[in-house]
């Protein structure tokens, strides 16, 4: 009993080591240093040989032959073979057998492509790093008109490139716009971020919009009150202003009920005229007819005619005036005898 009570107790000691060593982690797995790999780490080298190579345009020749000794120098340590081709116009890197970094090569393909997409030499060589990475980043697909593409591409530059200044501060990277690609060096964080500007750019997404969202991020990460709560009310919002308002028609058309059988076929010029009659008719009488009805609407038209002539003759009609001094007596009214002869008396008095 006592040695399954050992064993048992083993592994919960494993456990509780495993526990402390998770409490000593940070709380955010992005401030978790990577060690670094050393020659120590894989003394036996690599079992096979791996290779890359590059194509570079005809305008970077001169550069890269001038640059190359560097390149060398600066892949040397790690044990990396480079060769420039200036007749095919490409670039190789390739592992040796002293070379003890597997995942040095990788690093080394992604510096001979930033080189060909016109990064220079000093920001090209920062990818050999372990905290360094880097993205190459398409644009010349997402928009479809040339005219259009042109513009949104010179609004991550910026006016005198203050813009990309901006983004390279707040997102830590080198960011450079060439051709229909934006060539992306930093950490991973700060590549998602400048991502995510150059591609909402391209829709049509002013940078200043997530600048502004970037910076206010960058505040609040400093407050530890807030490192871990969310982020949401504190951003702002942007609502698209550009929406089209579509006008309403004047005359709304209600459809009605739907019913599976067709409208009944609308009887044609033909089977009007046989309905009518007129179509067994003659010509002569055809035109008699027609005759007929312009006669009687012409009769109509003079009629209304004269009717509008007669009004200016009409007299109008004209108000009875209701004032005192020229109403008469009506021959039914009462007279006032005693009214009549006081009057008298006052006449004659006077």
């Amino acid at each position: 009993m006592s040695s399954k009570q050992q064993n048992n107790n083993k592994p919960r000691d494993s456990e509780d080591d495993e526990d402390d060593e998770l409490k000593d982690l940070p709380e955010n797995p992005w401030a978790i240093k990577i060690p670094e790999f050393k020659p120590e780490d894989n003394p036996h080298g690599l079992v096979a040989e791996s290779s890359f190579a590059c194509l570079f345009p005809k305008y970077r020749e001169k550069y890269l032959t001038e640059c190359w000794p560097l390149v060398k120098k600066a892949l040397e340590p790690h044990h990396i073979k480079a060769e420039l081709n200036i007749l095919e116009g490409s670039m190789t890197v390739t592992t040796t057998r002293k070379t003890w970094d597997p995942y040095i090569i990788l690093k080394a393909r992604d510096m001979i492509k930033l080189l060909a997409r016109s990064v220079p030499y000093e920001q090209a060589v920062k990818i050999l790093q372990d905290d360094m990475f880097c993205e190459v980043v398409k644009i010349g697909s997402l928009v479809r008109k040339k005219d259009k593409f042109i513009k949104r591409r010179q609004r991550i530059v910026g006016p005198n490139g203050a813009t990309l200044k901006a983004i390279e501060l707040l997102t830590d990277c080198y960011v450079l716009v060439h051709g229909t690609t934006v060539s992306i060096i930093g950490p991973y964080k700060g590549i998602q971020h400048v991502k995510k500007i150059v591609e909402d750019c391209m829709k049509n997404i002013h940078p200043v919009y997530n600048i502004k969202r970037l910076m206010i991020m960058r505040e609040l990460a400093k407050d530890p009150k807030l490192r871990n709560e969310n982020w949401e009310r504190f951003l702002p919002k942007y609502p698209k202003k550009n929406q089209t308002k579509r006008k309403k028609p004047k005359k709304v058309r209600k459809k009605g009920e739907y019913t599976p059988f067709p409208p009944p076929p609308q009887p044609s010029k033909i089977d009007q005229q046989i309905e009518s009659g007129e179509y067994f008719m003659s010509d002569a009488q055809k035109r008699a007819i027609k005759l007929r009805e312009k006669l009687q609407r012409n009769l109509e038209s003079e009629k209304v005619r004269q009717e509008r002539r007669q009004k200016s003759f009409i007299p109008p009609e004209e108000k009875r005036h209701t004032s005192g001094s020229l109403e008469k007596p009506s021959e039914s009214a009462p007279v006032d005898i005693s009214k009549l002869k006081r009057k008298v008396k006052r006449a004659k008095a006077s």
